[in-house]
């Protein structure tokens, strides 16, 4: 499975203690939260619109907390490798539920955005140290366990958020969406501050934070992410405004690269680029966040326009993978025991290339079991592929440079979204101009299906459209096998427990 190095190179730190039931409890607790958060807001959005207007600026409601989390995860991860586990997650925790309190007072659409910016700002915590702390809290055999917990209530969060929040909203009030996490988050901090005990940390000079390699970082990733998540949709990706954020963001990085090597304790080290095994990981799991963008957002779309289901059904097609994930997860342990951490990878990546490339082979329009199907196998490949990368590569590291790997990871898989996000996009919407005439895009050509005004070459040209996204997808899935391939090493380095 990989080469034991001297448990020296583990650093000084001794493992997490405390009741560690109670501390999972509230890490999945914390990880619910998180992926709830982002997807829960989607199918509220008439109600709040209804309410307080600004429907022209609507689509930040989940831009500003997607981009707030993603440029977080770096500074976060530093943070917990300096001042330890629980501090960054009880600070973000507070700073989560503040968001959340906020938003559900919130009197403008502008003041929500804000709110959930603030929202964003603390999930960044969330989502990197439970990550974190859960790699702490056992051992390198024990650890599938618990990654495929959280696996699981990430994927059965994130696909249940829409459906709840349509509840909330239609039911209740669209502000009882941010409420609800006032009660799970209390109940997930409590437990946190009870039972996650760290050992006292030795005494050493006083740690320096790199708060402008932190600045640097926030302002480049946040103008970067703006810029792909805007373009094609406020504005065209030739257009003045989006020509300037990508040359600031440019600009901006030659920045973090000058601040970050300057910095005695830089937020994003160089090692983190400069080792192999964790430069393959960030790469692989880049290229997951981008495939996962074709079935995640485009499936129910074609469920609904392509095969006529309801949304709750179209809803059941993409949820499938959800009950293979976790399941292949949790199973990964006999693979990667046997073959290694980056031949398992390497084998659920390539199946999961061949999945994506067959989706574009069904017939039209086929039948709802058939997309479900390979969903199905998909959730099961992917798990094969993401948690032995996960595990393998914080197995590398000791506590001291845990935190920082971890991030590293969840942010290229998040920046592998928001870039598959805007390349899908234009891909889908290129495809519909050519069978269109150059008439319309995703959005109002659903639109028209949902009113019932499209004709048959529109359905046609639908699913023309999210078969491209799919052979897309299986080439982000090729080329995470092949970073792996050429770039990883057989045998992760792994460290003694």
């Amino acid at each position: 499975m990989g080469s034991t190095s001297s448990a020296a190179r583990e650093g000084a730190r001794p493992a997490t203690t405390g009741r560690r039931g109670a501390v999972v409890a509230a890490l999945m607790l914390s990880m619910a939260l998180a992926a709830l958060d982002a997807t829960i807001v989607s199918t509220a959005v008439p109600q709040i619109v209804g309410d307080l207007g600004g429907f022209s600026v609507f689509s930040w409601l989940f831009s500003g907390y997607l981009l707030a989390v993603t440029v977080t995860l770096p500074v976060y991860g530093k943070l917990s490798d300096t001042f330890g586990r629980k501090p960054v997650l009880i600070a973000g925790s507070v700073v989560f539920l503040l968001g959340s309190l906020l938003c559900a007072v919130a009197w403008n659409m502008g003041a929500l955005i804000a709110f959930r910016v603030v929202q964003g700002l603390g999930g960044g915590a969330l989502q990197g140290t439970v990550q974190t702390l859960a790699a702490d809290l056992y051992p390198l055999k024990d650890r599938p366990r618990i990654q495929s917990k959280l696996s699981t209530v990430w994927a059965v969060s994130a696909v249940a958020g829409p459906g709840l929040g349509g509840v909330l909203a239609a039911y209740a009030d669209w502000r009882w969406i941010f409420l609800i996490n006032l009660p799970i988050g209390a109940v997930a901090l409590w437990l946190i501050v009870r039972h996650l005990h760290e050992p006292e940390r030795e005494t050493t000079p006083r740690a320096r934070v790199d708060w402008a390699g932190a600045l640097a970082v926030f302002a480049c990733g946040g103008v970067l992410l703006t810029a792909l998540v805007q373009g094609g949709v406020a504005w065209p990706w030739l257009s003045v405004p989006s020509l300037a954020l990508f040359g600031a963001g440019l600009a901006l990085v030659a920045v973090v690269v000058l601040v970050e090597r300057r910095a005695a304790e830089p937020i994003i080290p160089g090692w983190v680029w400069r080792r192999r095994t964790i430069a393959a990981v960030n790469l692989a799991l880049g290229a997951l966040g981008l495939l996962m963008v074709a079935p995640s957002v485009f499936l129910p779309t074609y469920a609904q326009s392509v095969l006529g289901l309801a949304p709750v059904a179209a809803g059941f097609v993409l949820s499938v993978w959800t009950l293979s994930w976790p399941v292949s997860a949790a199973l990964s342990q006999h693979v990667y025991r046997r073959i290694g951490f980056r031949d398992t990878a390497m084998l659920g990546i390539g199946t999961a290339a061949l999945i994506l490339f067959a989706f574009p082979f069904l017939p039209y329009p086929g039948q709802a079991w058939q997309p479900m199907l390979l969903m199905l196998l998909l959730g099961a490949a992917l798990g094969l592929f993401q948690l032995p990368l996960i595990v393998g590569v914080q197995s590398t590291v000791g506590w001291t440079e845990r935190g920082t790997t971890t991030a590293s990871v969840l942010f290229c898989r998040q920046t592998g979204q928001t870039v598959g996000a805007a390349v899908f996009g234009a891909v889908a919407n290129g495809v519909l101009a050519a069978r269109l005439g150059g008439a319309g895009d995703l959005d109002s050509v659903t639109r028209a299906l949902d009113a019932g005004t499209a004709p048959e070459a529109t359905r046609r040209a639908i699913a023309d459209a999210v078969h491209a996204v799919y052979l897309g997808a299986a080439g982000a899935a090729a080329l995470a096998f092949l970073v792996l391939l050429f770039l990883a090493p057989r045998k992760f380095p792994v460290l003694g427990d």
